[in-house]
């Protein structure tokens, strides 16, 4: 093999190595402040079907793969609110460009079913009780 080509592939590899690694590297950083996905159950203030209030998403529909920091909370809220994994913002914002959070899943969630959010919130029904899910910034 020619050098000149051997030096080439030599870039190449390294070019793609760190690409790799620019792409894993923010998901590893626990830097900046952490939020939370959190599901408070709503205590009968929201009608459903009635017309008088929104309409709740089944968290049946919702896949744990996509939508993690949601089911996780909903799963951590057996008596009373429960909180996803932490996820570091980053002090300068460039880890949310590489990296799922629950900002994605929040704007992803009011998208897909705009009849069931209000303001920043979305409503989850799971087992005959309507949560309210916001992002916050601290876990008690």
């Amino acid at each position: 093999m020619r050098r000149i080509t051997r030096n080439f592939l030599i870039g190449l590899l390294v070019v793609i190595v760190l690409l790799l690694a620019l792409g894993a590297l923010p998901g590893l950083l626990k830097s900046g402040d952490p939020y939370y996905m959190s599901a408070t159950p709503t205590d009968g203030e929201l009608a459903v079907g009635d017309g008088g209030g929104y309409e709740a998403i089944n968290a049946s529909d919702l896949s744990e793969r996509r939508f993690e920091y949601t089911t996780t909370a909903l799963a951590d809220a057996t008596n009373g609110t429960g909180y996803s994994e932490p996820y570091w913002k980053g002090p300068f914002g460039i880890k949310g460009s590489f990296t799922h959070s629950p900002f994605d899943e929040r704007s992803s969630l009011q998208s897909r079913y705009p009849n069931a959010t209000e303001g920043s919130s979305v409503y989850v029904r799971q087992n005959e009780t309507v949560y309210r899910l916001t992002v916050t910034q601290t876990k008690p």
